[in-house]
């Protein structure tokens, strides 16, 4: 009953603002501050905490200090100025995002990514880091994560840090710092004072998450116990699969990753889950790279068949069969490995569609295309003030889990 009163009250006062108001009327283009709604966490059965792997690094020619597309759009030979017949950038992966390249920094981007990943269930998002230091394109990786770790709480989404000790041999060798480890002690230090304190970073056994791609260059126990000694909360660690052991006791468990075929990932949950005090399942889509049609490098050498949508089912399947109690999906947005489980020209809402499923989404109503639709609005309506100022109340009504008013904000524009 409170609810159809509720109804009746919005749709009386809709009548009266329209009645009130005459096409000639000057106010009626005044930008008014949109109703703040909390975020709303959305209903699931699957208990098993769903983090999305995800990538920051994506540039174009509009954000860029110097008006060039970024690599992972074009690696050495693509150019995304080119555009085809159907209106597709020419980019560097066999996939094609369904809102088209894009700049990871961009607000209606992060924000079409974050609240599809809330209806399909995500809990929080893993970010793949660089680090502090400016050097190559890490500076840009950075900012870009901030911008998403900015509207990750208004969405009502955790997040991780992935760290990438990979690229500290190329801070030392720019000059930057003195060596890896203090240029480790410098990155995580500020993870710790920057990221570590938000209340919605992740938690695993009452202490932050800190994932690394690796061990790479910090490759023994000695070097981790030095780096960790100068943080006053020791994170709960975790490493690629099968790589622990270069972390030593600083290390609180494993996660894994994608790899020629799905046997890797039975053998990671039989055999090595049962010694790890704690274990991150992984599930992805497939796996296609374009290093070598890009000119990036050489091939991978080996793929996983999308077989439309089968791959991510098989592993879903493997996850769940394993009990695990963290899930780390592979990934939102590696286009370059064909990882991508983002929406896309050839899959659609396939994957997410099947997350959806996985996680036990009770809401069961499609709302992936009103979400599309908020984004092309945005972009639109650019430069619209009262218009933007209508779709910041529809991303209100979208993070509260209210979509049917989203959409009907979204039909008045």
């Amino acid at each position: 009953m409170k609810r159809y009163i509720t109804s009746l009250v919005f749709g009386l006062m809709n009548i009266v603002m329209v009645a009130g108001c005459s096409s000639d009327d000057k106010g009626s283009d005044t930008p008014t501050e949109p109703e703040k709604t909390a975020p709303v966490a959305i209903e699931k059965t699957n208990s098993t905490k769903i983090y999305m792997h995800y990538m920051p690094w994506f540039e174009t020619n509009e954000s860029s200090a110097d008006k060039k597309w970024g690599y992972h759009w074009t690696m050495a030979n693509k150019n995304p100025n080119n555009v085809n017949a159907s209106g597709r950038r020419e980019i560097a992966s066999y996939y094609y995002p369904l809102i088209g390249p894009y700049h990871s920094g961009d607000k209606n981007v992060i924000e079409n990514h974050l609240l599809l990943m809330k209806y399909s269930g995500i809990d929080g998002i893993l970010i793949d880091w660089y680090g502090t230091y400016d050097v190559n394109d890490y500076r840009m990786v950075k900012e870009n994560t901030e911008q998403l770790i900015e509207m990750l709480d208004k969405v009502g989404l955790e997040y991780a840090i992935v760290y990438e000790d990979r690229f500290l041999t190329n801070v030392v060798n720019a000059g930057k710092a003195i060596s890896v480890t203090s240029a480790a002690k410098t990155d995580l230090a500020y993870v710790q004072n920057n990221y570590f304190t938000d209340a919605n970073y992740i938690k695993i056994n009452g202490k932050p998450l800190l994932m690394n791609f690796g061990p790479i260059v910090l490759q023994t126990p000695a070097e981790w116990t030095n780096v960790f000694n100068t943080l006053t909360t020791k994170p709960t660690f975790l490493t690629l699969w099968d790589h622990s052991v270069k972390a030593g006791e600083n290390a609180s468990g494993e996660y894994a990753w994608v790899y020629k075929d799905n046997s890797f990932l039975t053998n990671f949950y039989t055999n090595t889950k049962p010694k790890l005090a704690l274990a991150m399942g992984s599930a992805y889509p497939g796996f296609k790279d374009f290093y070598a049609e890009g000119g990036g490098g050489a091939a991978i050498g080996w793929t996983i068949d999308h077989k439309n949508g089968v791959t991510l089912d098989e592993t879903l399947t493997l996850a769940k069969n394993a009990n695990v109690n963290y899930i780390q999906m592979i990934t939102w947005n590696d286009f370059g490995e064909g990882t991508m489980i983002e929406p896309t020209v050839e899959f659609g809402y396939s994957f997410i569609e099947k997350i959806k499923t996985f996680a036990g989404v009770k809401n069961t109503e499609s709302i992936f295309p009103d979400i599309s639709k908020l984004y092309d609005l945005r972009i639109a309506k650019k430069g619209n003030a009262a218009a933007q100022k209508k779709l910041d109340q529809a991303f209100n009504y979208f993070v509260s889990m209210q979509p049917a008013k989203a959409k009907q904000i979204m039909s008045e524009i």
